[in-house]
């Protein structure tokens, strides 16, 4: 006997059953590229070899470079360095044993954030401080220190180095001989003594004041610092003064910087750090008079080579006005940049709210997100150096099952047992495209930031395995990671007092 057939509209009912159950729900296109490692860069890479041609600028070049008010830094991610040594399951694992000791160096920085200073240097006084040119970044340096460096000159002549850019750090300093304990760098260590432009802070001096750690040489009475990191690395030396020459011959003079004789820890190739962050040591601080105090940056190194957010090809830093585009681009978002009283290294937003699939997420209040200016606890930080957004446990989980909810909905086939930190995640294996629920970040002042696909469902292996790239913190602070800013021009407008996302803005 023949079956019986269903009524045509009861099997049209069950083939567009999903689409039925998601019509609420709002999706955009993920390109499938399982993970993939960025070609290396070679020893004569331009990004790397480039050394300033300002020994032979004309004296009006010269003249002009001095008074430049704009700076533009290309960067590149560290792994575009270790291509060569690891597999990119290897390369990404690493990657994300950097952001833990990242996040760990965050935490505890925050958490130790009080009234009273830390232990001085060498049993002397300690001291709790208020915490467009062209040249090239490359990622590297301490475990958690942060993810990319350029190329800088630094003396008069200047002597070039790689230093790491991080906004989660204030104090700028390098390597200097005389060594009393040095790690490895991939240039010369630098010798004050064959530059006519260093000069040491006084003890007295106001310099030496804003150190968060500060000691005095009684011999010399030159100033003494002390920069320490959450994995143990720390570094030690002479306060000082010095001129930095960028690419171009631009040179930004009387920059005040760590000269360490003894450094410790797990620091790699690079000859030291230029801090971004927001203290009043920052080389943007510093520099806030001829740079106005604004810089922004747009990161577009991913292990995916194939990203939607940025045609560009190289992540950069602009310093100056020209760090905000003048034509104000679609979807831009700007939101009121918040300064947390107990430490103002960080650069701080508020998060009002999370969407899923067009629907804000009912789970995630304004409360569990916002900085409390009385204790220096919870808030939001938007941070270049950490790579995985982390939100407060009970918000994280409420936009996990949200966007699990979505995504089984489009058929999504879950992967059982998660990858490292992530607690969610999609076999896509065999699959050149899907659809994955939209995600938005809303902002204080009622902006909202809109992440492309590719932001929040990456590849983890080369067999087609992706998760959603957010991640749980019982800590209190959330992080903003660069992993969710790939393609966003982000903008730090000190004299505007905000900060912003610029979509497709590299």
């Amino acid at each position: 006997m023949a079956a019986a057939r269903q009524p045509p509209n009861i099997a049209l009912f069950i083939l567009f059953l999903p689409a039925i159950l998601a019509a609420g729900m709002e999706y955009q296109s993920l390109v499938v590229t399982p993970l993939q490692i960025r070609p290396g860069l070679h020893p004569d890479d331009d990004l790397l070899s480039w050394t300033s041609n300002a020994e032979t600028l004309t004296r009006e070049e010269a003249a002009t470079a001095e008074t430049k008010t704009t700076l533009r830094i290309d960067l590149a991610h560290r792994d575009s360095l270790l291509s060569g040594n690891h597999t990119p399951e290897q390369a990404f694992q690493l990657r994300l044993d950097r952001d833990a000791a990242r996040v760990s160096k965050i935490e505890e920085t925050l958490a130790s954030a009080a009234p009273i200073g830390p232990a001085p240097v060498s049993g002397n006084r300690s001291r709790r401080g208020r915490r467009s040119f062209s040249s090239a970044v490359v990622s590297g340096l301490a475990q958690g220190s942060g993810e990319y460096f350029t190329r800088i000159g630094i003396g008069t002549p200047a002597r070039y180095a790689y230093m790491v850019l991080d906004t989660g750090s204030d104090v700028v300093w390098l390597q200097c001989a005389p060594c009393r304990r040095c790690y490895t760098q991939s240039d010369p260590i630098f010798d004050p003594h064959l530059s006519s432009s260093f000069a040491v802070v006084p003890c007295g001096a106001d310099l030496c004041h804003r150190l968060d750690v500060a000691g005095c040489d009684t011999r010399r009475l030159s100033c003494l610092y002390q920069v320490s990191y959450g994995d143990g690395s720390l570094t030690t030396g002479e306060f000082a003064t010095e001129t930095l020459t960028f690419r171009g011959g631009v040179r930004v003079a009387r920059i005040a910087l760590g000269c360490g004789h003894d450094n410790e820890g797990l620091f790699v190739a690079a000859a030291g750090l230029l801090g971004l962050g927001r203290g009043s040591l920052s080389f943007p601080t510093q520099a806030g008079r001829r740079f106005n105090r604004r810089f922004s940056y747009c990161l577009v190194d991913r292990t995916s080579s194939a990203s939607a957010a940025s045609t560009a090809r190289t992540s950069s830093v602009v310093f100056g006005d020209a760090a905000i585009p003048r034509a104000t681009l679609p979807l831009t978002a700007f939101t009121p940049m918040l300064r947390n009283p107990k430490m103002d290294t960080f650069y701080y937003v508020e998060v009002t709210g999370l969407s899923v699939g067009g629907t804000k997420v009912a789970g995630v209040t304004e409360s569990e997100l916002r900085l409390d200016p009385a204790t220096g606890r919870g808030g939001v930080i938007v941070d270049s150096g950490t790579s995985v957004t982390r939100l407060a446990r009970s918000a994280y989980a409420a936009l996990r099952d949200a966007f699990k909810a979505g995504a089984t909905e489009s058929g999504l086939k879950l992967s059982p047992g998660g990858f490292s930190l992530f607690d969610t995640c999609y076999d896509l294996a065999g699959k050149t495209e899907v659809k994955v629920p939209t995600v938005v970040l809303h902002l204080a002042g009622g902006s909202d930031v809109s992440l492309p696909a590719e932001n929040y469902l990456i590849p983890v292996d080369t067999r087609g395995t992706f998760c959603f790239a957010f991640a749980g913190t019982d800590s209190g602070v959330s992080i903003i990671g660069n992993i969710q800013q790939q393609g966003f021009r982000v903008v730090f407008d000190g004299a505007g007092g905000r900060v912003g996302f610029i979509p497709r803005g590299c």
